[in-house]
């Protein structure tokens, strides 16, 4: 099947030298070598079937034909870089829409959305808050942080960022906080533990690897979001169990305390993005997302 246009990369040479009128100078601008522009060029040469320069002193010149063709080259291209331009700018002033749990969004992130806008000042972050099972795949989302467990989908990019962590808080206002505090993990099968229905295998999880018994777990209140379930803790109602990311702060600051430790899981945060095609600025969120967590 024959071609409709000829070859671009010879075009592009050709448009170069034309408006430039010199190889040399065509190549620097092209990044290539002098041989390279003149071989192109005479392939184009022999793809129309026409000369499009001459020697004309030390330079060259267009003939007829060639100056037809750079009319129409020149016409096209700056088309070309009109359009480039354009998209370029849509791209830098649309709303880079970033999906997330909303726990993990009110605890983690909006604290530390100051520094982004900061260090980023040209990622226009539009947050998507949800809670449950996120669809990374939805309509309109450039890009979802969650907790999820590999093999990665082969259709999405995803950014590994941290192993998630989980353990029990408690808060210094629980009535038993010091007895707790001062007792082992055994003391928790005691407990009447705050759950959330979203993450029913955390308590299960954590208990059997510090070698408890499953069957013996007693459930209090339950929450449908991991958000109210920390809040309950840090009003002292309880004993709850989180991501060490998202109460990290709290401990920090003395709000929450941890004195049973965290255990790793097969989850992973991560950062997913639509495998269509490689988009910038969720690699440039990629990477400060790795410096906020290190």
């Amino acid at each position: 099947m024959a071609r409709d246009l000829p070859p671009l990369n010879a075009l592009r040479a050709f448009e170069a030298a034309a408006r430039l009128g010199s190889f040399s100078e065509a190549a620097a601008a092209l990044h290539v070598t002098h041989g390279a522009v003149s071989r192109q060029i005479k392939a184009l040469e022999a793809d129309l079937g026409v000369r499009l320069f001459r020697k004309e002193g030390r330079g060259v010149k267009l003939t007829d034909a060639g100056q037809r063709l750079r009319e129409a080259t020149s016409e096209a291209f700056d088309r070309l870089r009109v359009v480039r331009d354009e998209l370029q700018r849509r791209n830098a002033e649309t709303p880079f829409v970033l999906g997330c749990p909303g726990s993990l969004l009110a605890r983690w992130f909006i604290p530390r959305l100051d520094r982004l806008h900061r260090e980023l000042p040209e990622l226009r972050l539009q947050l998507s808050a949800s809670e449950g099972e996120l669809d990374p795949r939805r309509p309109g989302l450039d890009a979802t942080l969650w907790f999820a467990e590999p093999p990665w989908p082969a259709d999405m990019q995803v950014h590994e960022l941290a192993v998630e962590r989980i353990g029990p808080v408690i808060s210094p206002h629980h009535p038993r906080c010091a007895a707790r505090v001062k007792a082992g993990p055994e003391a928790l099968l005691s407990e009447a533990l705050l759950h959330t229905t979203s993450r029913p295998q955390a308590w299960p999880t954590w208990a059997a690897g510090q070698g408890l018994e499953v069957a013996a777990l007693r459930y209090g209140q339950g929450f449908e979001h991991l958000y109210f379930l920390l809040e309950a803790a840090l009003a002292g109602l309880g004993i709850a169990i989180a991501p060490h990311l998202l109460v990290a702060d709290d401990l920090a600051a003395g709000r929450l305390l941890a004195p049973w430790g965290f255990s790793e899981t097969s989850a992973r945060l991560a950062l997913w993005v639509p495998g269509r095609q490689r988009d910038e600025r969720a690699e440039r969120l990629a990477r400060w997302l790795e410096e906020a967590l290190g």
